[in-house]
């Protein structure tokens, strides 16, 4: 690993810009791209309030409107946009891969990684999961109310060097990055929670996880989602921890009251990732013949309410 190795955060809202403020106080030089933002963050960088960690506000090495406007390629790509079923994030990283360059994804949902493996063989693909709970508050500010670990791996299998350059670098900076030899299954273990949380915080209209848990059958509920991800998991040839759903619930009340992101997304009228956190959890239940009648119900209509953004504006 050199002395300070370039990370180009693509995706730079709420996850990225808080990975980009740990990897660059462990050592990264670190830009970013920001098609509307990019002149508040050269004048001001990136204001990110952490309750546990303190201020972890900075100012990126380089900030670009477009990825085309990268003049090389910098060692590794950190994509964070959403995963939205009109967004080719192969094509949009495309002018700043290189030969040599890690591709690392923190996106959320399940079979994420195909797309980008098929568009680019050679290069290495890191995958990670952001157990984190950050959010956005304003033009390139967020805040950090809880956690911040991010399990990584390569895909499809594997925890070869680009992992463990990578580790290093957030390690360095103050976040614990463990790596799996086994990223797909530590996918299916975090839908177990986001496949559940995420659709539900829109049918509730935006609610938080404390008003999901709080609602008479809350808990009751929400573990049964979890146990039908589970079963599907299984299925799909991952099977975890069948205690996981219930030992999802203390972990949940230990955060503060949160605002998933599909949450943020639809309070704030904006595509929602439906597909890939729900989608092909519910695709892969009917592949392998699951029966998921609450997940079924959950899908469709949170499917409702993303049309009714869509039409309504």
């Amino acid at each position: 690993m050199t002395d300070s190795p370039r990370v180009l955060i693509v995706g730079a809202g709420a996850i990225g810009s808080f990975y980009g403020a740990i990897l660059a106080r462990g050592g990264a030089r670190v830009e970013a791209v920001s098609r509307s933002e990019a002149t508040v963050i050269r004048e001001q960088g990136f204001r990110i309030n952490s309750q546990d960690m303190g201020d972890l506000s900075f100012k990126p090495d380089a900030v670009y409107e477009s990825v085309e406007d990268v003049a090389t390629p910098p060692e590794f790509v950190l994509l964070s946009v959403k995963v939205l079923d009109d967004l080719d994030r192969a094509a949009l990283i495309r002018p700043a891969v290189g030969p040599e360059t890690v591709i690392v994804l923190v996106e959320n949902g399940i079979d994420i990684e195909r797309p980008i493996k098929e568009a680019f063989p050679d290069n290495p693909l890191v995958s990670g999961l952001a157990f984190v709970a950050v959010s956005r508050t304003g033009q390139a500010q967020s805040e950090h109310k809880a956690y911040g670990r991010l399990v990584i791996g390569e895909y499809p299998a594997g925890a070869g060097d680009a992992c463990q350059r990578f580790s290093a670098l957030l390690e360095a900076g103050g976040v614990n990055c463990p790596i799996s030899d086994s990223l797909v299954t530590e996918r299916w273990r975090k839908a177990v929670w986001n496949a559940a949380f995420n659709p539900v915080s829109v049918i509730a209209g935006g609610a938080t996880t404390t008003t999901m848990l709080d609602a008479p059958g809350g808990e009751e509920f929400m573990v049964t989602l979890m146990q039908e991800i589970c079963a599907v998991a299984a299925a799909a040839g991952h099977p975890l921890d069948p205690e996981l759903p219930q030992k999802a619930i203390p972990g949940t009340r230990k955060m503060p009251p949160y605002h998933n992101s599909m949450a943020l997304d639809f309070l704030n009228g904006r595509p929602m990732e439906v597909e890939a956190i729900l989608g092909n959890v519910i695709r892969a239940a009917r592949e392998h013949n699951v029966d998921i009648p609450h997940l079924e119900s959950v899908y469709r209509v949170t499917k409702m309410a993303q049309q009714r953004i869509a039409v309504e504006g």
